[in-house]
């Protein structure tokens, strides 16, 4: 008896100091959960019984309630209901009963209660074609900030005015026509962060992206101008071509592409100028698939001058274009940061891989005066030279301040790697190694 007392009392103890939380602050942190989460605080304290209603945000999957009519249900008695009251946030992710939903009444609720974050995900496995258009007022929102779609389906716009927009993300959106978007990234005067990314289209016109404000982009669009003065970050996918031109650049640092291959692992020299030309105006580069060669070969296999600027790497390597990681350390005398992970080659993997035979004969110049980081990641089968690259970057980076291993071993093997690993010598006595 005594111990239930003293478990109510320590219950009540808790339920109080809760209580205690001034609105406002539970208000905040209800709005970063999901109303799923939001609804099981509830049980917390009676303080917090009904305060999820309050909470200026939705945030819904459509799969979390037992029938979509019930969603529907639920969304519009949170959108029509106390029409006087802001509305910051709405998410929602549609199943496939999306035509169910009337989106563009919603979206002229929340945009007269000065919504600031509109997120609309459909799901695409059902009947894509059916999914409702959108309201034409999402184009004229003053109060809009963060505009995400994925799947939705645009109307043509006559005039867009988005003065407070700074991040729109389409993702495998529906339009009438490429001057939509265009009317979309010139209507948003103070647009900083853009990703457009659509479904790979053969016949697709050029788009063209004008914008004095824009910092960051993220395109995988099949033609693409870009004329944006303080760009500083492009993320972008090349197939057979290049697919991008940049014809106004102020800022331009950091430079992320990922070349896909559709048939076969053919390159056109022009394409291969083209990104090294591309490269020589970064400081930070990333490569997602291993094109190594075909960079060296066009530039006969000397040193990449164009690397000279770069101070951050992050590429992926297939086993035999390790056998160019001297020479392209050779080629960075400035970089600062290195991350390499070991990748599959697409086109090898009925073929036995040699071995690839790294030699280190040099030590190049970042890694006496500038590289500080090392990332090494690998989720394939290990090559025989692993070690020694884990030794001659510990021995020969006089400033290395840590190296970062990422790299997959049986239990067993994972001993005798630490054990070898820790008897290493380092040049840089403040070097911090991590093993994940």
């Amino acid at each position: 008896m005594v111990g239930r007392e003293k478990k109510t009392k320590q219950v009540s103890t808790l339920e109080d100091k809760i209580s205690q939380l001034p609105e406002h602050l539970i208000s905040k942190i209800l709005f970063h959960l999901s109303t799923k989460d939001d609804v099981r605080t509830s049980v917390l304290s009676t303080k917090w019984r009904y305060l999820w209603q309050q909470v200026p945000g939705l945030d819904l999957d459509s799969y979390a309630f037992s029938n979509f009519y019930k969603f529907v249900r639920f969304v519009e008695s949170f959108i029509y209901s106390n029409n006087e009251s802001w509305i910051r946030k709405l998410r929602l992710y549609i199943s496939h009963d999306h035509g169910m939903c009337d989106i563009s009444s919603w979206i002229d609720a929340v945009a007269r209660r000065r919504i600031h974050h509109i997120d609309l995900s459909f799901d695409l496995t059902y009947q894509p074609d059916k999914i409702p258009p959108l309201t034409l007022r999402l184009y004229t929102c003053e109060t809009l900030v963060h505009l995400r779609l994925y799947g939705a389906t645009l109307v043509d716009a006559e005039f867009v005015a988005l003065p407070c927009l700074k991040i729109l993300h389409l993702e495998y959106v529906s339009y009438p026509n490429e001057s939509t978007l265009e009317k979309l990234i010139s209507g948003s005067p103070v647009l900083k962060d853009l990703t457009i990314i659509r479904y790979l289209a053969y016949n697709a016109k050029v788009l063209r992206v004008r914008s004095q404000t824009v910092k960051k982009i993220h395109i995988d669009h099949s033609r693409v101008v870009i004329d944006a003065p303080l760009l500083q970050s492009l993320r972008t996918k090349i197939y057979k071509t290049k697919n991008f031109e940049i014809i106004n650049l102020g800022f331009f640092t950091k430079l992320d592409i990922d070349v896909v291959f559709i048939s076969h692992r053919t390159y056109y020299s022009s394409m291969i100028h083209d990104i090294i030309t591309d490269i020589s105006m970064v400081k930070e580069l990333v490569i997602n698939n291993g094109i190594w060669k075909d960079i060296f070969l066009y530039s006969k296999s000397g040193p990449v001058q164009q690397f000279r600027n770069l101070s951050s790497l992050n590429a992926g390597f297939t086993k035999t274009d390790l056998e160019l990681l001297p020479l392209i350390l050779e080629s960075c005398p400035k970089l600062e940061s290195l991350t390499l992970e070991l990748v599959e080659d697409q086109y090898m993997r009925c073929e036995k891989n040699k071995e690839p035979n790294v030699m280190f004969s040099t030590v190049p110049q970042c890694l006496v005066s500038s590289l500080k980081f090392v990332e090494l990641k690998r989720s394939i089968p290990m090559y025989e030279g692993e070690m020694e690259l884990v030794r001659y970057l510990l021995k020969n980076s006089t400033i290395l301040k840590k190296l970062r291993l990422d790299l997959y071993y049986s239990q067993r093997a994972m001993g005798d790697f630490l054990k070898e690993l820790f008897a290493m010598p380092k040049c840089s006595t403040g070097c911090e190694v991590l093993v994940l």
